[in-house]
């Protein structure tokens, strides 16, 4: 397959992602988490049409260790940089995609080309939520023991696959050769 294909394919994951965020998010938000708050869930296409209120906090358990639970992230990754403002952290967040889907371009490999795509589709879906609704939607909760790993999403949770990929592949692939 040429690397055209692969760079086409890379895109349409971008896109992928970003849907599949942003469908989790309208489906954890507001078939599950608005009416366990005693509220009328809000229709997908109002939903994309306009930003409804944020969900306040709410949690439901869902298996041992894993609950759905409703946190506004105004941050970046584990609520770093709160406060910094959301045209500082969306602008941050373009630029880098921008240069990560250049990278696609020059890329050679399906696993960087993947990773880079997980990333940037991560990264869109994130600023998407920081546009709409001025924090990102974070409701994943896993936690043992007492102790809570940071809310994430599906976003979030691409970014991290696609930066681990994106490791081993600079790591470990390219000193196999």
């Amino acid at each position: 397959m040429s690397t055209r294909v692969m760079h086409l394919i890379a895109l349409s994951f971008i896109l992928d992602i970003i849907l599949l965020d942003q469908l989790s998010k309208w489906a954890v938000t507001e078939l599950l988490l608005r009416p366990e708050m005693g509220a009328d869930p809000v229709g997908l296409w109002d939903w994309i049409l306009s930003a409804p209120a944020r969900v306040g906090f709410v949690s439901i358990p869902v298996i041992p260790h894993f609950d759905f639970t409703m946190v506004w992230n105004e941050g970046v990754s584990f609520g770093m940089l709160q406060g910094f403002g959301i045209w500082p952290l969306t602008i941050l967040s373009l630029v880098i995609s921008s240069v990560f889907v250049g990278w696609i371009f020059k890329s050679s490999t399906w696993m960087e080309s993947l990773s880079l795509a997980m990333i940037v589709g991560g990264a869109i879906g994130n600023v998407i939520d920081r546009l709409r609704f001025g924090g990102v939607a974070d409701f994943l909760d896993v936690y043992a023991f007492g102790y809570h790993w940071p809310a994430f999403n599906i976003a979030d949770a691409a970014i991290t696959i696609g930066v681990a990929m994106l490791l081993y592949h600079g790591l470990i692939c390219k000193h196999e050769k």
